[in-house]
């Protein structure tokens, strides 16, 4: 058993293993590290190239498309190591990479998982949208970052270079402890794709352990690799997992008011995507809204099962307020406008 398993998950994404997967094996020789691709039925030439290319990986192959949190399940049963890297395969690793982040677990045992510096490829002076500097989210469940809210991100000039706690580790590039990921049960396949690292996340701070930023190790994220920023189907899933995510953690005690505001947000959202004449996004938010209520009977089963293993007073790194209204309304563009009031 390898000690750490870079683990890259393919779906169709033979340009971005010819563009990053050298680089990947190249910069973690030497780590006690293997490189794997769990390849989610490709039909684009995806694992005969690797095959001919790159005889170092390490190949698993599924007959379909089981989406990023099924696929990933389905490899880490597999993948026996004592930490998992998560690493998209349109991201570019550096020189001494992972390092840092195997240092800083092997010293802090209560860390389930954390993630390294992710700046843009295109833009390389910059955070990239997914990730940055890690991860947070408001009252009502919008993420954002240090380094990135919404659409705007900053310019990478030291100003995070601290290690800290997040709230959430990105699923572009983020370091798990296997015994952690079992615990907290790993992604949540019925999300299919995108917010099930923030879910997980939020349940490894229910269980008690910690989320890390670690500032030493950089990595250059593409972004769009599986789905554009723009696809409609994006927004459905971004807004329907956000929902069955609320649902899954929140406290009790809040969790009718804030699913009742944030289903107004959610309203003011789709509004202004048809304003744009953007009436497909309006369209997939309520999509969004009518599969989170087929899916009730499951949900209640799941938060039950995360109560059994939440500690009291376990989470922080919330903000307690909304991020729509701060960045939209009172005009605070950067985290170190809005950080202090996250508790």
């Amino acid at each position: 058993m390898t000690k750490t398993a870079v683990v890259i998950l393919n779906w169709n994404g033979k340009s971005w293993l010819q563009k990053f997967l050298d680089t990947v094996v190249r910069f973690s020789s030497g780590e006690d590290a293997s490189v794997w691709v769990a390849d989610n039925g490709s039909t684009d030439g995806s694992v005969e190239w690797i095959e001919g290319n790159s005889p170092q990986t390490k190949i698993i192959r599924f007959t379909e498309n089981n989406g990023f949190a099924g696929g990933y399940n389905q490899a880490l049963e597999i993948i026996k190591a004592e930490y998992f890297v998560i690493l998209n395969s349109d991201v570019e690793v550096t020189e001494g990479w992972l390092k840092p982040m195997i240092r800083f677990m092997d010293e802090n045992p209560d860390v389930a998982s954390c993630q390294p510096k992710i700046r843009s490829y295109y833009n390389r002076d910059y955070f990239e949208h997914a990730g940055a500097a890690g991860g947070y989210i408001d009252k009502y469940g919008f993420p954002f970052c240090r380094g990135r809210i919404f659409d705007s991100t900053e310019k990478d000039e030291g100003q995070y270079n601290d290690h800290t706690d997040i709230f959430w580790s990105s699923g572009a590039c983020m370091m798990v402890r296997a015994s952690h990921w079992e615990i907290c049960g790993g992604f949540d396949s019925d999300f299919f794709a995108h917010m099930e690292e923030i879910d997980l996340c939020w349940r490894f701070h229910k269980a008690g352990f910690r989320v890390s930023f670690i500032p030493d190790s950089v990595v250059f994220h593409a972004g769009g690799g599986s789905l554009p920023y723009e696809s409609e189907y994006k927004t459905y899933l971004n807004f329907r997992n956000n929902l069955l995510m609320l649902y899954k953690n929140l406290p009790q005690k809040n969790l009718r008011l804030t699913l009742f505001k944030r289903k107004i947000l959610d309203g003011s959202a789709a509004l202004h995507f048809l304003l744009k004449g953007k009436p497909r996004h309006f369209i997939s938010i309520i999509k969004a809204h009518y599969h989170y209520y087929k899916c009730s009977k499951s949900l209640k089963s799941k938060r039950s099962d995360i109560l059994k293993i939440s500690k009291p007073d376990s989470v922080s790194q919330i903000l307690d307020r909304s991020i729509v209204l701060d960045y939209w309304i009172k005009g605070r563009k950067t985290f170190s406008e809005i950080n202090s009031k996250i508790k």
